[in-house]
């Protein structure tokens, strides 16, 4: 059984329909990008996996219908959206924006073993634990928007564009720690427009345009699919 399994979903802003019969699935442990340009649909398929927006078609998490649970269910369960332009609380210090990242967990004990954990694989945030989120650099506030997602233990991780205006190093550095969250078990959904750093990291792939998957298959496939890269290079 697949821990996420998406058919025919259909999303619409009033009458226009911008995701339109998609049909996905992940695997417990894999990591699945979903590859697309700018206001290809991306964002929104994935504001409906979460419940931010209303959807037609079937969508179903470990075994559940969707649709019958509201957003703070959805988080209960385990589903974890960090979005593109990564919201976070510019005027706390990084250790409240990583403690905020649990607030959905009964817990509690836990936390801090998490939060040390976050603080290992982050070690810059470490060292700005009493900064305020707003100072961070690019890098930096995506590396917070990570851990804060890890902080909720999730079984599902959303990533809508992670390299979103990022320098190409950092980019590297953010996807290998992308990369190296399954080894905790964390199945992963990324919505890019940066093909083949996507395609790098995941396992399987699909290419979305004007709503509609239009290209699929096994990443290591795809990523030697020339005309696929040079169309999506990142465009950021």
């Amino acid at each position: 059984m697949a821990l996420l399994s998406i058919e025919n979903v259909c999303v619409s802003y009033d009458k226009v329909e911008a995701v339109h019969n998609v049909s996905l699935s992940i695997e417990a442990g894999q990591i699945v990008t979903v590859i697309g340009t700018n206001g290809a649909g991306k964002t929104t398929l994935m504001m409906a996996i979460i419940g931010l927006l209303k959807s037609k078609g079937r969508m179903e998490y470990l075994g559940q219908d969707l649709a019958r649970l509201d957003v703070e269910s959805r988080v209960g369960q385990g589903l974890c959206l960090v979005p593109e332009k990564r919201e976070l609380f510019h005027d706390m210090s990084v250790y409240d924006n990583l403690i905020l990242g649990s607030y959905s967990r009964e817990d509690r004990s836990q936390v801090p073993q998490d939060l040390e954990g976050v603080f290992e694989r982050f070690p810059r945030l470490k060292e700005r634990r009493s900064q305020m989120a707003g100072t961070l650099s690019g890098g930096e506030r995506q590396m917070l928007a990570l851990g804060r997602a890890l902080m909720s233990r999730p079984k599902l991780l959303m990533l809508d564009e992670p390299s979103l205006g990022l320098a190409p190093l950092i980019v590297r550095e953010i996807f290998r720690t992308i990369a190296s969250l399954r080894e905790t078990g964390v199945s992963i959904l990324l919505g890019e427009q940066n093909a083949r750093a996507a395609l790098e990291t995941a396992d399987y792939g699909y290419v979305i345009e004007t709503g509609e998957i239009v290209q699929s298959g096994p990443a290591n496939t795809l990523i030697h699919d020339e005309k696929l890269i040079a169309a999506y290079l990142g465009g950021h």
